[in-house]
């Protein structure tokens, strides 16, 4: 059954979009919503919109959507903020969850912006704790008793080299470990269980797969049985018990609600609450499925036709998430040229082409155009341009 969904979303004519890992499109559904919040809402209800329109309850009701495409109960996600910031406030819980210990391990696939709140976190803490940052193939052989928490990007974001959750979450628990998954480049890519996987927090973004537009919201996942011990290290007034108590000192709401900071972005959200309408009815297995069969494809394709580039992704489809990359010596300038002759994707240094592949707008005539156009940027060098050569300020 096909779950191509093309006619949902404002896609520009004559492009193919491969970058909806790092930006999703515009779903149809969205300008419409976000209009009426502006004039309907905020225009006409003014500050009642915080009572009549729900804006309150926003992170909690869109975590519940958000939930569902990540494999975790009601209740249990909650969104706002920015990645970083969730990034921080679950490695500071896990960390007093663990107290008589001083590792933080994660991988060189993991996000920089993961790394560098791990960093700045140690440093505040006086520099008592350790990050350990091995090869993604040596996390299982470094997940010792010294290990207060392992903090992964399950997709990496080069490569698409896919972690196996489920082993690494069981290792850590043996180990005495609190895991961290950030999901990233994994919700609304691949069939995710969180709750299955018993992780105690997982993190991610709603601007890539999930559509929700640049700046949407991110959300945290605190696995229920949990949440009423956590401590926040950001205890925002949004997170108090009783934020219009206006009490002079802090206590945490229940649950994941506590791990709530700051204003919820009602704007960007209602945008994400629309966009998250295109997942209705869809099954995340079948999903997976399709985007293999993408993915795939595309690989035999652009092997066939362009023998400069070399797979930097996982052959083995199992072992990677909805993404393709190739690395190629003049990575940026021939994307920038394959950008210019309609083909979307990017580049991450040093020499990396990435490709996302999100089966509701893309076909498999899509692919095997993309492959085309490709080889003749290749073959014909036209890259070669300096145009093409001058680095912009986001690749």
């Amino acid at each position: 059954m096909s779950i191509l969904r093309k006619h949902l979303f404002d896609l520009p004519e004559g492009v193919i979009y491969l970058d909806g890992n790092s930006l999703g499109p515009l779903p149809k559904s969205v300008p419409a919503r976000v209009a009426q919040a502006v004039t309907g809402q905020w225009g006409a209800h003014l500050i009642k919109g915080w009572n009549i329109d729900g804006w309150m309850a926003q992170p909690s009701q869109v975590g519940d959507r958000v939930g569902r495409l990540i494999g975790a109960a009601p209740g249990s996600v909650v969104m706002g903020d920015t990645l970083s910031i969730k990034v921080y406030q679950a490695l500071s819980a896990a960390l007093q969850m663990r107290p008589d210990r001083r590792v933080i391990l994660s991988d060189s696939g993991n996000f920089p912006t993961d790394l560098y709140m791990a960093e700045g976190l140690i440093r505040h803490l006086g520099g008592t704790h350790r990050l350990h940052t091995v090869s993604p193939e040596a996390v299982m052989a470094n997940i010792t008793n010294e290990v207060a928490a392992v903090m992964l990007t399950q997709v990496d974001y080069r490569t698409g080299r896919l972690h196996d959750m489920a082993a690494i979450t069981k290792a850590a628990h043996a180990a005495g470990a609190v895991m961290i998954w950030d999901l990233a480049h994994s919700a609304g890519a691949l069939p995710v269980d969180l709750a299955g996987s018993g992780a105690e927090f997982a993190v991610g973004c709603s601007y890539k797969y999930l559509n929700g537009g640049p700046g949407a919201p991110a959300f945290i996942y605190v696995r229920p049985d949990i949440a009423d011990r956590i401590d926040p290290a950001l205890a925002g007034w949004l997170g108090h018990a009783a934020p219009f108590a206006f009490d002079l000192d802090y206590r945490p709401a229940p649950g994941v609600e506590r791990m709530r900071v700051g204003t919820p972005p009602v704007l960007q959200m209602t945008a994400l609450d629309a966009a998250l309408d295109v997942w209705e009815g869809v099954d995340m297995a079948a999903l997976r499925e399709a985007s293999i069969a993408l993915s795939d494809r595309f690989i035999a394709e652009v092997e066939a036709r362009c023998p400069d580039l070399v797979l930097a992704s996982p052959r083995d489809a199992q072992q990677r998430g909805s993404q393709v990359s190739f690395h190629f010596a003049h990575g940026y300038a021939a994307m920038q040229a394959l950008i210019a002759h309609g083909v979307i994707g990017d580049f991450r240094a040093p020499d990396i082409m990435r490709f996302g592949f999100t089966p509701l707008y893309i076909d498999a005539g899509d692919v095997t155009r993309a492959a085309e156009i490709l080889a003749r940027i290749i073959g014909e060098r036209l890259w070669d341009n300096p145009a093409y050569h001058a680095r912009q300020a986001v690749t």
